[in-house]
């Protein structure tokens, strides 16, 4: 197979079928297709993967390496490769030669949009400021194969908005499941699929939170075991890094509710699972 010399007026330099910027970049038999992928053995691949990876994500990065071993991939590291002036055009017209995909985590959302848009090669969002696509998609199968189908689980989200309770909205829309999202007045708005709550005052059988934004403080959000008790004493499965005293008012390992350690293994096999269904669509 040739490679194009770039995008641009070259009709051989096709966009990729796939990117997954946020999980609404996907349809519902998509994220079927990928949980599916992530029940099975890895299949080996071929191909190299560009791996570009802002600030720690201690889990996201163990299992997004471990993913590409896994599947038989290369990988070669690109530090900041999108905290540079050049256009992102350009950056995607002189590297996609080299790169089967790419797997990014990326403080600004707009740039790593528009470099997926400009790239020949499937875009994987390992994080940004905006969304946790594979960390929501994770969690989510977690619930469909752990809890019950979905669709019939009461699914709340708990605090004010973060990459990853957006991403969970998202979700809900791709999915067409309802969501109860509680958290301040002032955060709620209209959207389809997800309810918004200014207290804990419905009941729900798994709580997901969120670390909080630098910029938000607020102790009535600081979720209590009086709470938890009012929304019905649901699964609690806390985003990591958790911070007893900040969005928890407790140590959720204590609570009997707790999801445990055990439930990121998932990261692994769902990520393996995107990374796979990215480069047979790709």
């Amino acid at each position: 197979m040739g490679f194009p010399a770039g995008p641009g007026s070259d009709p051989r330099y096709l966009l990729s079928e796939i990117q997954l910027i946020d999980i609404d970049d996907l349809a519902a038999g998509e994220v079927r297709a990928i949980w599916d992928l992530a029940a099975k053995a890895p299949a080996r691949l071929d191909g190299t993967v560009a791996w570009s990876f802002e600030g720690n994500g201690i889990r996201t990065r163990t299992t997004f390496l471990q993913a590409f071993r896994d599947l038989g991939l290369a990988w070669t590291e690109l530090p900041q490769l999108l905290k540079t002036d050049e256009r992102v055009v350009d950056l995607a017209g002189y590297l996609d030669p080299f790169y089967s995909l790419y797997v990014i985590r990326e403080s600004d959302h707009a740039r790593l949009r528009a470099f997926a848009g400009a790239s020949a090669r499937p875009v994987i969002n390992a994080m940004s400021a905006q969304a946790h696509p594979c960390e929501v998609l994770t969690d989510a199968w977690f619930i469909d194969q752990e809890v019950s189908p979905i669709a019939r689980v009461r699914i709340g989200l708990w605090g004010p908005p973060t990459n990853v309770l957006r991403s969970w909205h998202a979700l809900a829309r791709v999915l067409g499941i309802e969501l109860l999202h509680f958290c301040g007045s002032e955060f709620h708005h209209h959207g389809s699929h997800i309810g918004f709550r200014a207290a804990a005052d419905s009941l729900v059988d798994v709580l997901v939170t969120d670390s909080w934004p630098t910029s938000f403080s607020d102790p009535a959000w600081t979720l209590s075991r009086a709470q938890l008790a009012r929304l019905g004493n649901p699964r609690l499965l806390p985003t990591p890094p958790f911070y007893v005293g900040k969005e928890l008012g407790f140590d959720p390992v204590l609570y009997e509710g707790f999801t445990g350690y055990a439930q990121k293994r998932a990261l692994l096999q769902v990520q393996r699972a995107i990374v796979a269904h990215a480069m047979a669509r790709g």
